[in-house]
């Protein structure tokens, strides 16, 4: 009876310990920091991501090298000739509206600046509409506050503009009497538009409304004469927009914690919006619900104007054209062809990606360390970027008004040969969760609901998350575009990106291709996708080598340039070192225009600076050698190998780089 009694105090203490265990793992599951549980995980995947390759191996130079052609250009938007200061008698203010997404936004506001450069005119902070307190955000935050920083803005074009934060109070007064003219502009306005048009009345009005809502104002590409003011554009998209310091510094940690794995990483910019797979009839590249949002978007712009083609398009000719994405299957295929290993870091940018997760599956199950800003921050850390903000009703959805069998069945027959959703089972409930959301529509009425106050919050905050992305894309070793010159004449995100990069780094891995070409090579391949033949990768690898340098420039000068400046700010914003061999001779297309080559020979006084920044560079790579020569010494036994170039090669390759797709192996 002792003995069986111990026994029951003995289990009867190891449940209560074992009660206790697990109350103060909960305690401290509950209270410990989210930074905490999230970045161990990720920061203990480190050892297997860093690289057992050297970075002068030609593995990883033909991989995240500089592109060597484009190593002399350097960024230098300065004037060129005498370039007065603004006049403090100007013309009167320039008041201005953006409508629009992140990139419309950020072309605007370079055209606006520009304009009132043009027209000696004093300009007042635009009005960013995507982030007006009416949208429900923090009332923290005006509404370029919301995403830059207005005191950088102004100081850094003192000597350009003359910007003030708001209208005397005289014509605030004529402002709300909508009593000042106003012009709704087109992206395409050429100078003489505004010197002709908008000038007189803004002598006489003393100020001018101007309504932006196609991503700028200004004609994008200008006379030799007005070459300065081609810079200025390039001032303010890459020295004066800054992003407000709370969004900087959320950008620069993200990009720390991808550095902080000891590998490089690339950046992926989809480019899957709703608005541009309408806009070129790319519905049938998606299926149910997401095929029928696609084609009620283009019904809608075929109404307002913006199409002038069919509702119905074969999506697999517009692929072929290259007039659609790629999808991320797609690229995750080109990135095997080109050698990148299975463990490569992939950053996926932007704040939508139509299709959602099912569109990555492909993409994640040849890249498993495909990250973005979810995986590198904090839920506290993306929801203080956009401060405190108001409750939201507690119970917005409304169920349709019901109808009865007949009104359905009209409905049905009416809705014709496009696809769309079945209708429910008789007998099978319809569950709240089903209906709600940016899709419960489509089953119930050709209508899209007004958007909700929650839907006008969330467009506030995306345009935080694409100004994360814009930093670590700008940032990464290497960028690959899924979308870019689409042809619609608004601007992209993946466009500005690669403009940014091509002006302040324009030797890094900027990935152009062609969208084409790449179609073609798929389609010969069609069913051997994952398994192609030596010849296919190899051509596949040429096109996109080509595309880093000066093919893939011209091509860019020819489609991205006539639509956007700033996806290709050369030659006007750049200059070249001098005494380099990779120096080009100028190409100039049939109409005398030159397409590449033909940059300003940069200053001596920005020659020594780069002269003095590359012997420290040397130096501290030198000493980093010293440090690791005898533990390399003691790894690598066998005599190195040497490319052409004679640069060092690696013994032998690490054994995760013999699992891709590699035809040189």
């Amino acid at each position: 009876m002792i003995f069986k009694s111990k026994i029951k105090w003995a289990a009867l203490v190891g449940l209560i310990l074992s009660l206790l265990s697990l109350l103060v793992h909960l305690l401290l599951a509950n209270y410990s920091t989210a930074d905490l549980i999230q970045y161990t995980a990720i920061s203990s995947l480190g050892e297997d991501f860093t690289p057992k390759f050297g970075r002068q191996s030609l593995r990883y130079r033909n991989l995240w090298g500089i592109v060597k052609p484009l190593e002399s250009l350097q960024p230098y938007a300065n004037p060129r000739s005498r370039y007065p200061a603004p006049n403090e008698q100007s013309n009167g203010f320039i008041y201005a509206k953006i409508y629009g997404g992140f990139e419309k936004i950020r072309s605007s506001i370079c055209d606006l600046v520009t304009i009132s450069r043009l027209l000696n005119a004093t300009l007042v902070i635009p009005e960013i509409q995507e982030s007006t307190h009416s949208k429900g955000i923090s009332s923290k935050f005006n509404s370029f506050s919301y995403l830059y920083n207005e005191e950088q803005f102004v100081a850094a074009l003192s000597n350009d503009v003359v910007i003030v934060k708001s209208l005397p109070d005289s014509l605030k007064e004529a402002r709300k009497r909508k009593e000042i003219p106003t012009f709704k502009l087109k992206s395409s306005a050429s100078p003489n538009f505004y010197i002709n048009e908008v000038l007189p009345k803004l002598k006489k009005a003393r100020v001018v409304g101007l309504v932006l809502a196609n991503g700028g104002c200004l004609q994008s590409i200008l006379p030799p004469s007005m070459s300065d003011y081609q810079r200025l554009r390039c001032r303010v998209a890459f020295h004066a927009l800054h992003f407000r310091p709370e969004i900087q510094a959320l950008g620069h940690r993200m990009v720390q914690r991808l550095r902080a794995w000891g590998q490089p990483y690339l950046a992926f910019h989809p480019g899957l919006t709703r608005e541009a797979l309408a806009y070129h009839g790319c519905a049938e590249l998606f299926q149910d619900v997401h095929s029928e949002l696609i084609q009620y978007r283009r019904t809608q712009m075929i109404k307002q104007g913006i199409v002038n083609e069919e509702l119905n398009i074969d999506s697999h000719l517009r692929k072929i054209n290259g007039s659609c994405p790629l999808m991320p299957e797609e690229v995750g295929l080109l990135l095997r062809a080109m050698g990148y290993p299975p463990n490569t870091i992939i950053y996926l940018a932007g704040s939508e990606t139509f299709g959602g997760q099912r569109v990555l599956i492909p993409l994640r199950a040849m890249y498993a360390n495909l990250v973005d800003r979810t995986s590198l921050c904090s839920k506290q850390e993306l929801s203080n970027l956009f401060g405190p903000e108001g409750p939201l009703p507690s119970d917005t959805f409304q169920f349709p008004p019901a109808k009865n069998e007949e009104q359905l069945k009209k409905e049905w027959k009416k809705a014709g040969p496009r696809p769309r959703p079945l209708p429910p089972p008789p007998d099978r409930p319809i569950y709240r969760h089903e209906k709600e959301g940016w899709y419960g529509w489509v089953a119930e009425t050709d209508t899209e609901p007004d958007p909700s106050l929650m839907d006008l919050r969330m467009k506030a905050h995306r345009l935080l998350w694409d100004a994360l992305d814009y930093i670590v894309s700008v940032e990464a070793d290497a960028f690959f575009p899924g979308f870019n010159n689409g042809g619609s004449r608004w601007p992209d995100f993946s466009s500005l990106v690669m403009g940014h990069r091509l002006y302040e780094m324009a030797s890094a891995r900027t990935y152009r291709p062609d969208r084409k070409v790449i179609a073609e090579l798929f389609n010969s391949t069609h069913d051997q996708l994952y398994h192609p033949k030596r010849n296919w990768t190899l051509a596949m690898r040429e096109h996109l080598n080509k595309s880093l340098g000066e093919d893939g420039l011209i091509r860019e000068f020819r489609l991205s340039k006539p639509t956007l400046f700033l996806a290709h700010p050369l030659p006007e914003c750049s200059c070249r070192t001098p005494g380099s061999a990779e120096i080009p001779i100028a190409v100039r297309g049939s109409d005398g225009q030159l397409l590449y080559g033909g940059e300003d020979e940069c200053p001596k006084w920005m020659q020594h600076g780069l002269e003095m920044a590359s012997l420290k560079t040397s130096s501290a790579q030198e000493g980093r050698n010293d440090e690791t020569k005898s533990s390399e010494d003691e790894i690598d036994l066998d005599e190195p190998e040497s490319d052409e170039s004679g640069s060092r090669m690696d013994a032998s390759p690490p054994p995760e780089q013999d699992e891709e797709m590699d035809p040189d192996d």
